[in-house]
């Protein structure tokens, strides 16, 4: 039998090499001119009169302001020193997940012993460098969780990031930085990446809209994580906004510089600006309720009931119900193919400078039994698996269309997109988030997927179902994590899927669902 490997000590211990983190963080945020406010103790759960009374009311006027506004007032020559805008972002302020690199700077992935002088990135980004260009400012990098494998961001580096609606609950993960920054209306756009869930749960955590793309569409060079260069599960870059509108203009000025020509694996696909669908344009909207895995909680069923009611009311769409294709074998596909080397390179990386894993770094890795080195035939045999059960989700879709076209073939009266949950329930506490299978669904698919706020939690609405059974035990541990009361006044979100390389249809389908109905149905945040 052949020997476990040794690897050598830490030279200096975890905690020093994570203080070095923190006091970096420090010296760059006394930078600031005029410096940050002092903030009281305690600090509130809910943060935002606290962060209000911090702020001019002009200030406040500008932070939430959406997007497409703020730079609508900079081209008018108001809240800027150019009397023309530089680029189509031009002053527009952005903000990246650490990961993403910038010249000079340390690309840390959440790992302790990766924040050294040996892992600083040579240059921008490419989706950096195109938004560069585009006039943008980058004024803040933010935190992800240890591994960058959780719907939770916590760290050895930063600990944990809170909610700011509630700060004992998570800010999603892996892009938490994002969700909370963008959420609590820090950054008018974030830049994050996702491989199961990593944009779309912070976004829905905390109020916000998030768009997984379709994958090699947004350049992805320039980045840092374990295993790059593996495809079986491809992760992808996308936004985080305040607004749909942010989320189009994000993706159309990436694409529409033709990134494909500097990064060939990317499909040559312009991005199609034109994509409407017409006031009284027919819509087929598959309604996708629970996946037969685990039940969602009371807001999330609430929500997407009052969604679908309102939209039963409007003549030109028709709402079906949409079945669930096999969802557990789902999450045993994409699980077995997320660390095809057992996870060694990743806890290699925890080994190095010594630091403990992250309680959701052991669920992850070490309680998820599909976690196992894989043989070159093993891994054949999954993606092969991959590959059959696209097919027959394609089947799926295609048997929903409800008459063929005699000359052509092809289906008629077909699902546009499926309007779905985000994961099973509002943000959790810190720790709790361990169900991924109505997020991952789409990154197994590769389907893209937008999601957008809704609500928020009413505990007199909202009550728990005392009569509910649960179907099997991971349903029983998410079920338990509800209570009205803890999660009384937290964003409810939705999902918006539809198939690859629809992209702008999506986005489009979601721009006539928000006017036809009147999402959200509040104000954020």
């Amino acid at each position: 039998m052949p020997r476990k490997k040794q690897l050598p000590k830490p030279k200096i211990p975890w905690q020093d090499r994570a203080q070095r983190a923190q006091t970096n963080r420090d010296a760059t945020l006394a930078l600031l001119n005029p410096p940050l406010p002092d903030l009281p103790t305690p600090r509130p759960k809910n943060v935002f009169s606290t962060l209000r009374s911090k702020l001019s009311s002009e200030e406040i006027q500008i932070t939430e302001m959406l997007p497409e506004d703020l730079l609508s007032r900079m081209a008018a020559g108001e809240l800027s020193a150019h009397a023309k805008p530089l680029g189509p972002l031009h002053g527009l302020p952005i903000s990246v997940k650490e990961h993403i690199g910038m010249a000079g700077l340390t690309l840390s992935s959440g790992y302790v012993a990766w924040y050294s002088d040996h892992k600083i990135a040579p240059e921008d980004a490419r989706v950096l460098q195109i938004l560069w260009r585009a006039r943008a400012v980058f004024h803040a990098r933010t935190t992800e969780p240890q591994t960058l494998m959780h719907l939770e961001t916590d760290s050895n580096l930063y600990g944990v990031t809170t909610n700011p609606y509630n700060t004992d609950v998570s800010a999603g993960g892996s892009s938490g930085g994002e969700g909370a920054l963008v959420g609590s209306r820090r950054s008018f756009l974030g830049v994050g990446t996702d491989i199961g869930d990593s944009i779309r749960n912070p976004a829905a955590n905390n109020g916000v809209y998030g768009f997984k793309p379709t994958a090699f569409r947004i350049p992805t060079d320039g980045w840092s994580s374990t295993a790059l260069g593996a495809d079986s599960i491809t992760t992808v870059i996308g936004p985080l906004s305040t607004s749909l509108a942010g989320i189009k203009l994000f993706m159309k000025t990436i694409i529409d510089t033709k990134p494909w020509l500097m990064e060939p694996e990317l499909i040559p696909l312009p991005w199609n600006s034109s994509m409407r669908i017409l006031p009284h344009g027919r819509l087929k909207i598959g309604i996708f309720c629970h996946d037969n895995v685990v039940m969602p909680h009371p807001p999330i069923t609430n929500a997407l009931r009052a969604v679908v009611t309102k939209l039963k009311l409007v003549p030109s769409l028709s709402v079906v119900d949409w079945k669930p294709h096999l969802h557990d074998e789902a999450w045993v596909i994409i699980s077995s193919l997320y660390f095809t080397d057992g996870g060694t390179e990743d806890l290699d990386v925890l080994a190095a400078s010594g630091e403990p894993l992250r309680p959701l770094t052991k669920r992850i890795m070490k309680a998820n039994l599909c976690v196992k080195k894989l043989s070159m035939q093993e891994l054949c045999y999954w993606q092969e698996e991959r590959e059959m059960y696209r097919k027959e989700y394609a089947k799926v879709w295609n048997d929903t269309a409800a008459s063929r076209n005699n000359e052509t073939g092809e289906s008629e009266d077909i699902v546009d997109v499926i309007l779905c949950l985000v994961g099973p329930g509002v943000a959790p506490l810190h720790n709790t988030a361990k169900y991924w299978g109505y997020t991952s669904q789409w990154n197994l698919l590769d389907y893209p997927a937008l999601v957008f706020p809704v609500c928020k939690v009413d505990p007199k609405v909202d009550r728990i179902e005392k009569s509910y059974r649960p179907m099997n035990d991971t349903d029983k541990d998410n079920w338990e994590l509800y209570d009205p009361e803890t999660f009384a006044g937290l964003p409810i979100s939705l999902q918006l899927v539809g198939r690859r390389f629809e992209d702008e249809k999506v986005l489009a389908v979601l721009d006539c669902i928000k006017e036809a109905i009147g999402l959200p149905f509040m104000d954020f945040p």
